[in-house]
C-alpha cells in the first residue's frame, strides 16, 4: 500500500505550527492579547489548543505513514529511534541557555553554543543509516542525563520534561498501539486511561498534603513531579511541571483519538461519508468534554480528561472542515502559506526555540540611552517595531507577526528547494 499525503492534514499542521510561533514569540510578554496566553488554571484559550492539536495531528499521521501495519524488529527500532530523537531535541532546548565552555562569556560563548546546536541538530535530524541514528540518539540522551545528575552547578536544575518530550512519548505508545492492536483495543485503552486518570486525580490522597485536589501545586500530578523530577522542572513552577509525568498519561489519548481518525481516513468509502463521520465525532467529543468539565474542569496544566475530549473534538472538527474543502471539494486557493509551514514543522520547532535565546545573549550599549545595556532582541523590538504602534498589545502582536514573516520566507525557500527536515 502506498503512503498517502493528506494535504488537509499538512495545512492543519501548518496552521498549528504558525499559531505556536505567534503565541511563543510576542514582542513584549507584558502586553499580550488574552487569547494568546495560556489560561491561568482552569479553562481553555486559543493558545491552549496548540499543544493538543500537535499531539492529535501526530496521531492522525501514524496510520498514513505506516499503511501496511507491518511490525518487525526493524519497524520497532525506527519508532524507538524517532521517539528518542524527538526526546533529545526537546531536552536540548532546556540545555542551550546553560551550556558553559571554558569560562567563555558573551559572543564567544554564544558562538560555542550555536556550534553545539548545529552539531546536535544535525545528529538528530540528519539522514543517516539506522545504526548511526541509534548511536547518536542514545549517546546524546546519556550525556543529558549525566550532566543533569552529575552535580555540575550549571546543569543541576536543568528542566527535563517539555513539549517535544511529551510528543515523543505519545508517538512511541500510539505507534505501537496502531501496529499491535485492533481499533477496539485502542478505544478501550483510551477510555481506561481517561477514567483512570480522573479517578487517580480526584480520589487518591496526596502524600504530605491530604485529600485529593485539583489545585495548582498540591494535586497528585504535582506531588509525583516533585518526587521524580526534583530540581528538573519548569522554572516558573518549582513543585510541578506542566509537561510532567502523570499528566502525560491522558495526553496519550489525544494521540489515540488522532490515530482513530487517521484510520477512518483510510477507509475505502466515499470521502463525503468520511467527512460526515469526522464532523459527528468532533461534535460528540466537544460535548462530552464540556459535560465532563462540570466535575473534572478543562485544564491544560494538568491535562484533564475533559481537556482531552474537548481539544480533540475541536481538532477533529477543524480537520473535517479542511478535509472537505481541500481533499473533497479540491479548493486549494489560499492554503499555500499553511502548506509551506506544515511540511517542515520540525525545523521551525527546533530553531525558533533557539533563536530568541541567542538574540538575548547579544548584549551591547544602547545607542539611544547612554550607559544602558540592551540585548539585540529587545533592541529590534523596542526601536524597530514598538514605536510604530500606539497600542502596546498591537505592537507586541506585530512583533510576533514579523517573526512569522521571517520564518515564512525561510520555509518558502525550503519548500521551493524540496528541503524537508525530519527526525
Amino acid at each position: 500500500m502506498v503512503k498517502e499525503r493528506l494535504i488537509s492534514l499538512d495545512v492543519f499542521r501548518g496552521l498549528t505550527i504558525l499559531l505556536m510561533t505567534i503565541v511563543n514569540n510576542p514582542g513584549d510578554w507584558g502586553h499580550v492579547f488574552p487569547p494568546l496566553l495560556h489560561a491561568e488554571w482552569n479553562g481553555c484559550t486559543l493558545t491552549d489548543l496548540v499543544f493538543p492539536f500537535f499531539v492529535f495531528i501526530m496521531g492522525v499521521a501514524v496510520p498514513l505513514a505506516m499503511p501496511d501495519k507491518k511490525y518487525d524488529s526493524t519497524t520497532f527500532n525506527k519508532i524507538l529511534v524517532r521517539s528518542l530523537r524527538m526526546l533529545c531535541l526537546g531536552i536540548f532546548f532546556n540545555y542551550f541557555g546553560k551550556i558553559q565552555l571554558f569560562g567563555l562569556e558573551g559572543i564567544p560563548l554564544l558562538m560555542g553554543r550555536l556550534i553545539i546546536t548545529i552539531g546536535v541538530g544535525y545528529a538528530l535530524m540528519g539522514n543517516f543509516n539506522s545504526k548511526l541514528k541509534n548511536i547518536f540518539a542514545f549517546s546524546i540522551l546519556l550525556i543529558y542525563l549525566f550532566l543533569a545528575y552529575s552535580g555540575i552547578e550549571a546543569y543541576h536544575d536543568v528542566r527535563l520534561p517539555g513539549v517535544l518530550q511529551r510528543i515523543a512519548v505519545v508517538y512511541f505508545v500510539v505507534s505501537l498501539l496502531y501496529l499491535k492492536t485492533s481499533q477496539k483495543t485502542q478505544i478501550i485503552t483510551g477510555v481506561v486511561l481517561l477514567l483512570g486518570y480522573w479517578t487517580a486525580m480526584t480520589l487518591i490522597p496526596v502524600p504530605g498534603i491530604g485529600e485529593a485536589n485539583l489545585d495548582k501545586g498540591t494535586n497528585l500530578a504535582a506531588w509525583l513531579d516533585s518526587v521524580l523530577l526534583k530540581g528538573h522542572m519548569y522554572r516558573g513552577t518549582v513543585t510541578w511541571d506542566p509537561e510532567g509525568i502523570l499528566s502525560t498519561i491522558p495526553s496519550i489519548v489525544n494521540g489515540i483519538i488522532g490515530l482513530l481518525i487517521g484510520q477512518l481516513l483510510q477507509l475505502k468509502i466515499a470521502k463525503t461519508e468520511i467527512a460526515k463521520k469526522m464532523i459527528i465525532a468532533g461534535i460528540v467529543l466537544i460535548i462530552a468534554g464540556l459535560l465532563w468539565n462540570i466535575v473534572f474542569p478543562i485544564n491544560k496544566s494538568i491535562w484533564t480528561s475533559s481537556y482531552v475530549l474537548y481539544t480533540t473534538g475541536l481538532a477533529t472538527t477543524v480537520l473535517s472542515i479542511l478535509y472537505y474543502i481541500i481533499d473533497i471539494a479540491a479548493y486549494k486557493k489560499g492554503f499555500k502559506l499553511f502548506l509551506i509551514w506544515g511540511v517542515n514543522p520540525m525545523i521551525v520547532f527546533f530553531a525558533s526555540q533557539i533563536i530568541p535565546q541567542a538574540l538575548v545573549m547579544i548584549q551591547f550599549e544602547n545607542p539611544h540611552k547612554a550607559g544602558e545595556q540592551i540585548n539585540l532582541l529587545s533592541y529590534l523590538y523596542g526601536y524597530g517595531i514598538a514605536p510604530f504602534f500606539g497600542n502596546p498589545m498591537m505592537a507586541s502582536f506585530a512583533g510576533a507577526l514579523v517573526y512569522v514573516a521571517i520564518w515564512t520566507f525561510i520555509l518558502w525557500i525550503f519548500y521551493k528547494n524540496k528541503l524537508i527536515f525530519k527526525v
